[in-house]
């Protein structure tokens, strides 16, 4: 088994591994990383949830039913998706957002 390391655009290297030709999902491990840091979460669907702020991480029953607990900027209201639909997360730099309004 190799072991590549990606950087997405922030400059976050994002581990993963490779079988069979396969990538596979956004981790626990990486998803630790980013509690309480505002994100955009890329989906496999390729939908994206722009801006938000990782909140909790769950532990579900049984395999790759682990959630990641998020909220609006702003917003105090939460919700959950699970890990295993994240491709990547991006991290944001709200300084600079403040900065251009």
């Amino acid at each position: 088994m190799k072991t590549f390391l990606f950087v997405n655009n922030a400059g976050v290297k994002l581990p993963t591994k490779k079988r069979s030709g396969k990538m596979e999902s956004f981790s626990a491990n990486s998803a630790r990383s980013f509690i309480g840091r505002n994100v955009n979460l890329h989906l496999k669907d390729g939908a994206v949830i722009i801006n938000v702020q990782l909140t909790k991480l769950f532990k579900g029953v049984g395999k790759n039913n682990n959630q990641i607990e998020y909220s609006l900027h702003g917003n105090r209201k939460a919700a959950r998706v699970l890990l295993k639909n994240i491709a990547w997360a991006e991290m944001l730099n709200l300084s600079l957002m403040e900065n251009t309004a």
